[in-house]
């Protein structure tokens, strides 16, 4: 049997499950898009107008599009940060790896409750606030999204910190020996060497890094409920589950296929740069 049909027979199964769990599904939900919950009546591009004009959709749009640009130049640098770190530690840099992505094991009921005990208004970080001669306030409802931030880069930071090193491994060890050679210092090693041999490694972290933005709604869901009392934190999620409880199929349909339209540009965007500045180097 050729190597390719060989290839073709392992792919089956995943192929198969991809158009039966995900193609054919969103397929149905472009159709739904374009006509009522109730009778199946086609009816254009009006629930199109109905969710660009809901402010509901505005704001958690606002909402989410805010926490991506403020979350992912966050955690790309301080994974980045951490991965050249841990590389350059030889006998711990295991110990560390595996403590950073400890997060990632941790049930999301159990972290909401750690917040919970730090963050409430009568939590830990109040009564050391109150020590110091500062008054607390409830983190929890007034201050919910930077909470929620730090939740995201907390979890997310070891596994944006594994990939970072996988890209570290691909740069030869005998470039920076060269420069050592030359007399190049930690920083122009970094900047010479380590940046143009991650920028491979930057698609892939960045995609990803965007895609666990919108895996935030357990947290947000458990920290503040449906409808969150600090509307900085009512993301896409939350507007999603709302109209699924109500049952406004059409809706949230169209929403699905314009927000679905918005990240395939992202990735599309983030692809040619991706190639124009692999071209260059």
């Amino acid at each position: 049997m050729k190597k390719s049909n060989q290839a073709w027979l392992f792919l089956a199964p995943s192929f198969i499950g991809l158009i039966f769990f995900v193609f054919l599904p969103f397929g149905d939900a472009i159709r739904r898009s374009f006509t009522t919950a109730m009778g199946g009546k086609f009816v254009g591009l009006s629930n199109y107008e109905t969710v660009v004009n809901n402010q509901a959709f505005k704001m958690a749009l606002a909402n989410t599009v805010k926490f991506i640009i403020i979350c992912v130049p966050l955690l790309l640098l301080f994974s980045l940060m951490l991965s050249v770190m841990i590389s350059s530690l030889k006998k711990l840099g295991g110990l560390f790896k595996t403590s950073f992505l400890i997060p990632l094991a941790i049930p999301v009921s159990s972290v909401f409750f750690l917040w919970k005990v730090v963050f409430h208004q009568n939590g830990l970080l109040n009564i050391l606030l109150s020590r110091v001669g500062v008054e607390g306030f409830d983190w929890m409802s007034t201050r919910a999204f930077p909470i929620l931030v730090f939740s995201y880069l907390w979890k997310n930071v070891g596994y944006d910190m594994v990939l970072w090193l996988a890209g570290l491994d691909t740069i030869s060890l005998n470039l920076y020996e060269a420069a050592s050679v030359d007399g190049a210092n930690a920083w122009k090693k970094f900047r010479y060497i380590t940046l143009p041999g991650l920028l491979p490694t930057v698609y892939i972290v960045t995609v990803l890094s965007i895609l666990n933005t919108f895996k935030v709604f357990r947290e947000a869901y458990l920290i503040a409920g449906s409808y969150p009392r600090d509307d900085s934190i009512y993301m896409l999620q939350h507007l999603f589950n709302n109209w699924f409880t109500k049952l406004d199929i059409q809706k949230m349909c169209a929403a699905a296929v314009i927000v679905a339209l918005v990240i395939t540009g992202i990735i599309l965007l983030l692809q040619r740069l991706d190639r124009r500045f692999g071209e260059d180097i």
